[in-house]
């Protein structure tokens, strides 16, 4: 805080994406500068609101109203100040939010309905009092002053939240078995955030902006199954997380919400970080285990599940962050609230991470139910390149891509699924007309390859088999049964692996086969890869009538393959040249072409 106690309010967003685009340094500069000029405002740190795009995001909020600025940068604190805090005059060609102001951008809340994401961007992550300022642990106080741990779970069954972790295995239910479960001395409960999609932010997003409704959404899972003892696993990759869970953690056993005796009943919680390495595989909830308990992370045969037989051989229960966060909420505004969003059999809200080539890259929360074409276009402003939308990859690394053509699909766990793809945690990658969805398959495919445990053959081995064919195919020396050999392969994988990663590893590949056959076929068959990305199948010229001899595409070729006199046509060695388009994307005489 700057100053003295003022009417007016600096929020700068510290979450990791605010600070990787310089929101330290806005910091820095709004101290400075308040310090200096005596101007009275208090200044706090916030997380994030989700629109990473704008990063690093601004909000000032006095007694006319709040405006949020974005893309600030130290450089333009002082007369953000000067204008706006002291002369009452906003700066407009800066704001990005505000009452009274039309922006594009507004179209990227219009849509949300945030639940999970209810104080993200809103309320100090680092301060109890703020979290409780809105209605934060008053769901913890209600649920163990009205109602039994039977209630609370009747009510997370009735509202139909489902795991958002991927599976969408109803809540409730999975919560009753762990209550069922012999009672053995201790039961646990564990949060899963160990969050490893490339792409995926929402876990990160929310335990940086908000880690009290998690911690609270555990402490009321565990007063339900009759748990004394809870872990969060989070990956050691998300240090400001963890850094933010620890400070939460500590300020809750102050007030009395976990430890001994919880607000004077004879409920006792203690929670624990357990900090992952970043295995890809620990995301699954048996080999979870084993990383907690010290082992190699490595599934296991299910049965006997986690709720009769888990951590350290004890009945567990085990959600990810999102699951935990919509607990509170679903308590303090009862079960129906919640299940009047969404569509018959996907109730609520789900949190994406928008990216890949999206306008409006960052983090959404939207009503069960709707569209791709809403969440891609009205809320994401279609792509960043203006060209249109091929594809939306969906459910990371596990997932698939689903086509333009199925953009009408709805944000439901069975219509997601019967398009090939799945909901998983919640990355939605947006892919436009010049990705190659060869490229694509492979990409991914490589990912859960390295990521494989090795435990079972199928996904040791038939993964590194698919990949090599993959490599065949994007570069050119594939044959014409390659492409069947491979969805074969994808098959037997996808119904012989041990775990989830193996299961699933072939998604990727299986929907570009479904909606995109086409582009295999012509890296096999003829040698091309339709969105020239592929490099051994390129093919670069330069053409000598466009060609003025500027010398541009000669200065930045790396490997010197171009050659020619100043103000002649220039010419390519194709025996140097590496295909790596610098030379056309250089060109300003359109006078390069990739075929």
């Amino acid at each position: 805080m700057a100053g003295k106690r003022s009417t007016t309010t600096i929020k700068v967003g510290l979450g990791s994406c605010g600070i990787a685009a310089g929101a330290r340094k806005v910091w820095d500069a709004l101290e400075q500068e308040l310090n200096r000029d005596g101007i009275k405002a208090d200044l706090k740190i916030t997380g994030c609101i989700g629109m990473c795009f704008r990063e690093p995001l601004v909000e000032v909020t006095d007694q006319r109203g709040t405006v949020t600025y974005g893309d600030m940068t130290p450089e333009r604190v002082q007369r953000m100040l000067e204008e706006h805090v002291r002369d009452g005059t906003p700066v407009d060609e800066w704001i990005v939010r505000g009452e009274g102001y039309d922006r594009p951008d507004d179209a990227f809340l219009e849509k949300q309905y945030r639940i999970v994401l209810r104080n993200c961007g809103i309320i100090d992550p680092e301060n109890i009092e703020e979290y409780m300022g809105r209605q934060g642990y008053a769901a913890l106080e209600k649920a163990l002053g009205e109602y039994s741990p039977e209630q609370v779970i009747e009510i997370i069954t009735q509202s139909g939240l489902r795991g958002r972790g991927g599976a969408g295995f109803p809540t409730g239910v999975k919560w009753s078995f762990a209550r069922r479960a012999p009672d053995r001395g201790v039961k646990y409960v564990v949060c899963n955030a160990d969050e490893g999609d490339p792409g995926a932010f929402m876990d990160r997003s929310t335990l940086e902006g908000d880690p009290h409704t998690v911690i609270e959404g555990m402490l009321i899972a565990g007063y339900a199954i009759g748990a004394s003892d809870g872990y969060i696993y989070v990956r050691a990759e998300y240090p400001l997380a963890v850094k933010r869970l620890h400070i939460a953690l500590d300020q809750a056993r102050t007030r009395g919400f976990v430890g001994e005796n919880i607000l004077g009943t004879d409920f006792s919680f203690e929670i624990k970080i357990k900090e992952g390495a970043g295995a890809f595989v620990c995301g699954e909830e048996t080999a979870l285990i084993a990383s907690i308990e010290g082992r190699r992370g490595m599934p296991r045969l299910r049965p006997p599940f986690p709720a009769t037989c888990g951590l350290w051989g004890q009945p567990t229960n085990i959600n990810n962050v999102e699951t935990f966060a919509n607990v509170p909420w679903i308590i303090l505004n009862g079960a129906e609230a919640f299940s009047a969003l969404g569509t018959e059999k996907s109730k609520g809200t789900k949190v994406f991470a928008l990216a890949g080539k999206t306008a409006r890259g960052g983090l959404v929360e939207v009503p069960m139910g709707i569209t791709l074409r809403e969440v891609v276009n009205d809320i994401g402003g279609g792509t960043i390149s203006g060209v249109p939308v091929k594809a939306v990859q969906m459910g990371g690394p596990s997932g698939g891509c689903i086509p333009a053509s199925l953009m009408d699909t709805r944000v439901d766990y069975e219509e997601v699924t019967s398009t090939g793809a799945i909901m998983g945690s919640g990355g939605m990658v947006v892919l436009d007309e010049t990705t190659c969805m060869v490229d694509v398959a492979k990409f991914f495919l490589s990912f859960t390859q390295r990521e494989s445990c090795g435990k079972c053959t199928f996904c040791r081995i038939g993964t590194r088999r698919m990949l090599e064919i993959l490599t065949r195919i994007s570069g050119g020396k594939a044959r014409e049964k390659d492409i069947d050999l491979l969805g074969d392969l994808a098959a037997k994988i996808k119904m012989a692996s041990l775990c989830g990663l193996g299961q699933t590893a072939p998604n990727p590949v299986l929907t570009t086969l479904r909606y995109f056959r086409d582009e295999y076929e012509a890296h096999v068959n003829e040698k091309r890869c339709p969105a020239t990305v592929c490099r051994p199948l390129l093919t670069v010229e330069i053409d000598e009538e466009k060609c003025t001899g500027c010398g541009a595409c000669k200065a930045v070729c790396p490997v010197h393959a171009i050659v020619g006199e100043k103000k002649q046509p220039h010419r390519i060695d194709h025996d140097l040249c590496t295909r790596c388009k610098m030379c056309y994307e250089t060109c300003k005489f359109d006078a390069v072409s990739v075929r």
